[in-house]
C-alpha cells in the first residue's frame, strides 16, 4: 500500500516536471514573438489598420464626419481617373519629383566628396553641411517663403531681380522643390559620406601608384564602390518627394493655379476641406501604388548599376 502511494507520487511529480519542461519550451519558442508585440501593436494601430481602413473607405462613400454611409465600388476611382484636376496633381507631382531629387542627390554627393577631403576645420564644414536636416519642414518654409519675397527677399536681392517666385505658375513649383531638396541635402549628405568612408583606401592607393588621375578615380572607383549607397539615397529621396505636404502647404497652399498641387495636397484638400473621404482615400491608393511601381522598378534594374563588394 505504502509502495503504491510512493509510485503515485513520483509520476504525480514526473508528470508535473514534464508539464513544466513543456511550458518552458513553449516560452522559449514565443519568447522572441513576446518581445516583438509592443511594436507589432503601434504598427498596427498606426500603420496596418489605417492602411486597410483607408481601402475600405476608397469603395464608400462618407458624410461629412468621414463615416460610410453607401458602398458606391470604384466611382470614386472612376470619378478621380476621369478628374482634370487628379491628371493635373499627377503631372505636378512627376515633375516635383525631378525637380526635387536631382540636385538633392547631386548636392549631396557633392558636399560628401568636398568634406571626404583632408581640410583644417572639416569636423565643422561637415556639422554645417548637415544642418538641414536639423530644420523641421514648418521653419523652413515659413524662413525661405520670406527669403522669396518678390521685393525685400534675399533670394531676388542676390539675382539683382523681383520675380515672383511663389505667386507665378512658372516659377513656383520650381521655387518649392528647391527648398525641399535643400532640407533634404543634409540627410543625403551624411549617407553618402559613410559610404566614402566605407571605401577601402587600398584601391586609391593603387589607382594613385598607376597614375589615374581624380576623375578617372571618381568615375572607375568611387562611384560604382558608393552604388549600393547611392541606390539607397535614390529610392529614399523618391518616396520622400512624393510624400512632400508641409512645404506646399505652407509655401503656396497648392497655388497659383494648381501649379503645386501634388498629389498629397490634393488629398488633403478633397478629405478635410471638401469632405470627401471616399475619394481623397482612393487617392491616397493609387499614390502608394504609384510608389510601389516606382521602387519596384528601381529594384528590378539594381543590379545594372549597383555593385557589391
Amino acid at each position: 500500500m505504502q509502495g503504491s502511494t510512493v509510485t503515485d507520487k513520483r509520476a504525480v511529480k514526473a508528470k508535473s516536471h514534464k508539464q513544466t519542461v513543456n511550458i518552458k519550451r513553449l516560452f522559449k519558442h514565443l519568447e522572441p514573438y513576446i518581445y516583438l508585440l509592443p511594436a507589432f501593436l503601434i504598427f498596427f494601430l498606426f500603420v496596418y489598420y489605417p492602411f486597410f481602413k483607408t481601402i475600405v473607405t476608397s469603395f464608400q462613400l462618407t458624410n461629412i464626419a468621414g463615416k460610410a454611409v453607401e458602398f458606391v465600388g470604384l466611382k470614386n476611382y472612376k470619378e478621380l481617373f476621369l478628374s482634370p484636376e487628379f491628371h493635373n496633381s499627377l503631372l505636378v507631382t512627376v515633375t516635383f519629383v525631378v525637380l526635387m531629387c536631382v540636385p538633392a542627390i547631386l548636392g549631396g554627393l557633392g558636399l560628401a566628396l568636398l568634406a571626404q577631403q583632408k581640410l583644417k576645420g572639416i569636423g565643422a564644414i561637415r556639422m554645417m553641411y548637415a544642418m538641414p536636416m536639423a530644420v523641421s519642414t514648418s521653419c523652413a518654409a515659413v524662413i525661405w517663403t520670406m527669403m522669396y519675397h518678390p521685393s525685400i527677399g534675399v533670394v531676388n536681392y542676390i539675382l539683382g531681380k523681383e520675380i515672383p517666385w511663389l505667386s507665378d505658375s512658372t516659377y513656383a513649383l520650381l521655387a518649392v522643390a528647391l527648398v525641399t531638396a535643400w532640407m533634404q541635402m543634409g540627410f543625403n549628405f551624411i549617407l553618402l559620406l559613410a559610404g566614402l568612408q566605407s571605401i577601402p583606401k587600398e584601391y586609391y592607393e593603387s589607382a594613385a601608384i598607376d597614375g589615374a588621375g581624380y576623375w578617372y578615380t571618381l568615375w572607375k572607383i568611387t562611384l560604382p564602390t558608393l552604388s549600393p549607397t547611392l541606390f539607397f539615397v535614390v529610392v529614399i529621396n523618391i518616396i520622400e518627394s512624393f510624400q512632400a505636404f508641409g512645404q506646399v502647404n505652407i509655401m503656396t497652399g497648392g497655388g497659383p493655379a494648381n501649379s503645386t498641387n501634388v498629389l498629397v495636397y490634393t488629398i488633403y484638400q478633397q478629405a478635410f476641406l471638401n469632405n470627401r473621404f471616399g475619394l481623397a482615400s482612393a487617392t491616397s491608393i493609387v499614390l502608394f501604388l504609384l510608389m510601389l511601381i516606382v521602387t519596384l522598378i528601381q529594384f528590378r534594374y539594381e543590379k545594372k548599376w549597383v555593385f557589391y563588394k
